[in-house]
C-alpha cells in the first residue's frame, strides 16, 4: 500500500525506498535477545505450503507450527508471505502460524477485474484461511494492505478475531482524518493516487517492485514473486478500496464500529508514506486496550527494518496473560484412541486443537501433517465425522 523514505525510482512512479538504520530502543523489557531459532534451514523449507480455497479462489499460503493458537499473517504491497519469514520462526513455538499471499500475489490466484479486490472479499478471504484450519478465531496480524483489511475483519467478523496487531497502517479513520487535513500526508500519497490511473500497471516491473528489499539473500526471492503477480491485480486494491480524499468535515462524520478485540499497534517512524500523525486519537475507535509500540530509525516495512525489535513485541504481548490465547488442552480430553496416521498410541506431546476438539498423534510430525492441512485428513478420523 505505502512505501517510504529516500525516492527511488519504480519504473516510472518516484516512490520512497526503505533504508537500513540503528533502533533506539526504550523499552527496556525488549532488550533480551531473540531466543534460539527453531533450526538453522531456511524458513522456506520450515514450512508447509498449500492452498486454500475461498469462494472459488486458490489462496496459497506457508504454515509453521506445532498446533497451538492460529495466528494469520497478512502482507502488503508490494510483497508476499515471506516478509513474515523472521516473525513466523520465532511465533512458531507455541502457535501455529499461517502467513499467505494475497490474491493477486505471488502463487495465489488473480482473479480480474477492479471488483474482485474490494474489502468485503478480501475480509472473506482472511476468514476462509481461518476456517481452513479448523479454528472459529485467530489472532490476526496485518501490514500495509494487509494492516487495512485486518482492520476491516476486526470491525466487520469480531466474532473471528481473538487479537489484532497491525504494523504501520493507521486505524482507516485516521487515515481518512490526514488525507483530508494534513497537507503532508496528502502530497505523500500522491503516488497511491496514480497507481489508479488505468494503465498504471504498465509502467511496473518485478526488479522495480523489489527496489525497497536490502536483504540480497532475500531480493531475487522477491523479483521471483513479483514475476508471479498480476501487477494490475495488484494496483486493484488502490483502486477499489483507497481512502478518497475529502473535506475535513466529511471525514469527520465517517464511522467505523469499534475494534472488540485487544490491539497491538508497531509502528516505524521513518515511514515516509504514513506519517505518525496518522495514530493520534486510536484509542478512541477501540473497546479494548490498544499497545502502541514506536520505533525510531524504522521505516515502513518495519517488520523487516526492525526485525527483532517487532518479533519480540509481539511474542510478548501475545504472552502478556503468561500463556498463549487459547484453549488450555488436556492429554484426558483426547476424541480419538490412536493416530490417523500410524495407528499407534497418542503421545501428550502431540495434540492438536481442531473445532474445539483434542486430538493426539504418536508424534509431531504426523500432529503436524493434520494442522497444516485438516480438510484432507478428516475422513481419516471417524470421531470428526461431520464436524
Amino acid at each position: 500500500m505505502f512505501l517510504q523514505s529516500e525516492l527511488f525510482r519504480l519504473d516510472g512512479y518516484p516512490v520512497p525506498a526503505m533504508r537500513s538504520s540503528i533502533l533506539l530502543f526504550t523499552l527496556c523489557a525488549l532488550a533480551a535477545p531473540v531466543s534460539s531459532q527453531l533450526d538453522d534451514r531456511p524458513i522456506e523449507d520450515l514450512v508447509s505450503k498449500g492452498y486454500v480455497d475461498s469462494d472459488g479462489v486458490k489462496l496459497h499460503y506457508a504454515s509453521i507450527g506445532n498446533g497451538g493458537p492460529l495466528v494469520v499473517m497478512l502482507h502488503g504491497f508490494p510483497d508476499f508471505w515471506y516478509s513474515w519469514r523472521r516473525q513466523m520462526r520465532e511465533l512458531a513455538k507455541d502457535h501455529h502460524v499461517v502467513a499467505f499471499d494475497l490474491r493477486g500475489y505471488n502463487k495465489s490466484d488473480k482473479p480480474k477485474g477492479v471488483a474482485q479486490y474490494a474489502m468485503p472479499l478480501l475480509v472473506g478471504d482472511v476468514a476462509a484461511v481461518i476456517r481452513h484450519f479448523g479454528h472459529e478465531q485467530a489472532t490476526v496480524v496485518g501490514h500495509d494492505w494487509g494492516g487495512m483489511i485486518a482492520w476491516s475483519f476486526a470491525m466487520s467478523r469480531p466474532e473471528m478475531l481473538e487479537r489484532l496487531i497491525i504494523c504501520n497502517l493507521p486505524h482507516p479513520k485516521g487515515l481518512t482524518r490526514e488525507l483530508a487535513g494534513n497537507e503532508k500526508q496528502q502530497r505523500n500519497s500522491q503516488y497511491a493516487r496514480d497507481f489508479q490511473a488505468e494503465d498504471a500497471h504498465e509502467k511496473l516491473t518485478a526488479v522495480g517492485l523489489a527496489g525497497w528489499v536490502n536483504d540480497e539473500s532475500a531480493k531475487q526471492k522477491y523479483v521471483a514473486a513479483f514475476e508471479r503477480s498480476d501487477f494490475e491485480a495488484m494496483l486493484n486494491y488502490y483502486k477499489a478500496n483507497y481512502p478518497k480524499t475529502g473535506s475535513k468535515a466529511t471525514a469527520q462524520a465517517m464511522t467505523y464500529p469499534k475494534v472488540k478485540s485487544p490491539v497491538l499497534m508497531i509502528h516505524g517512524l521513518d515511514d515516509w508514506a504514513l506519517l505518525p500523525a496518522g495514530l493520534n486519537d486510536t484509542w478512541e475507535w477501540l473497546e479494548k486496550d490498544l499497545t502502541l509500540v514506536t520505533v525510531p530509525g524504522a521505516g515502513h516495512f518495519v517488520q523487516q527494518d526492525a526485525s527483532e525489535m517487532v518479533t519480540r513485541s509481539m511474542g510478548m504481548w501475545l504472552h502478556r496473560d503468561g500463556k498463549p490465547v487459547a484453549e488450555t488442552v488436556a492429554f484426558a480430553s483426547i476424541i480419538n484412541a490412536s493416530c490417523p496416521f500410524s495407528g499407534d498410541a497418542p503421545r501428550a506431546d502431540s495434540m492438536t486443537l481442531y473445532k474445539g476438539k483434542v486430538i493426539g498423534f504418536c508424534n509431531t510430525e504426523c500432529r503436524d501433517k493434520f494442522a497444516n492441512d485438516p480438510a484432507s485428513y478428516l475422513a481419516q478420523i471417524p470421531e470428526l465425522a461431520g464436524k
